[in-house]
């Protein structure tokens, strides 16, 4: 879909991130997730979070790949969402009791995903943004959350929900990028791409 010649080297292995991508013609040549450890420092904010965790991301990548020839003037694009009530992070759910607690303070009020995008170059230079969208829920009932959780929508994302599934109808009001709050900015994506010299455009479709 891009460019023969150009590689993008995505270091996430989210199923949504990948969709959101294709949606702007870019095929990644390889998905690399890298395993490091998403504890947040004491304090820490998430803002500084989603940014530190992206940047350790792609370093990760890229160092993995590096003197690689069949990735040689590769870009590494690393990704990091994080959603939080204030400066409380509501972190990945694993079990249904974090689900349901994530659920019952994010039900009637508004909270914050913020999305750490970090793309390092074929020469090693590091381009980093974060956004951050403001979204706000309705008040849920106990039957709209057990039945939420029934779903099994809410498993492994950020704040126990997706909004591009069911609880979509849960969002009241959002204030911002909408491809944040699925896990890929694509605005700041692409801006960041296009900016490094990496062509997006000439892979769209012609009608």
């Amino acid at each position: 879909m891009t460019d023969a010649k150009q590689k993008l080297i995505l270091a996430s292995g989210s199923p949504r991130r990948l969709e959101l991508l294709h949606q702007v013609g870019i095929e990644p040549a390889r998905l690399m997730p890298m395993d490091i450890d998403e504890t947040p420092a004491r304090l820490e904010h998430p803002r500084t979070l989603c940014r530190r965790l992206s940047l350790q991301k792609a370093e990760a990548a890229y160092k993995a790949v590096k003197g690689e020839l069949a990735w040689k003037g590769a870009y590494v694009l690393g990704s990091d969402t994080v959603v939080a009530v204030g400066r409380r992070i509501v972190g990945k759910a694993e079990y249904i009791e974090d689900a349901s607690a994530a659920l019952h303070l994010l039900s009637g009020r508004s909270h914050w995903v913020y999305t750490g995008v970090c793309l390092v170059t074929p020469s090693g230079k590091v381009r980093q943004k974060v956004v951050e969208t403001k979204v706000r829920f309705k008040r849920l009932s106990q039957h709209e959350i057990d039945s939420y959780i029934a779903s099994g929508q809410w498993r492994g994302k950020a704040g126990a929900y997706g909004i591009q599934g069911i609880a979509g109808c849960f969002v009241q009001k959002l204030t911002g990028s909408y491809t944040n709050v699925v896990g890929l900015p694509l605005y700041e994506t692409v801006s960041l791409l296009t900016g490094e010299g990496f062509e997006v455009a000439s892979a769209w479709p012609e009608g």
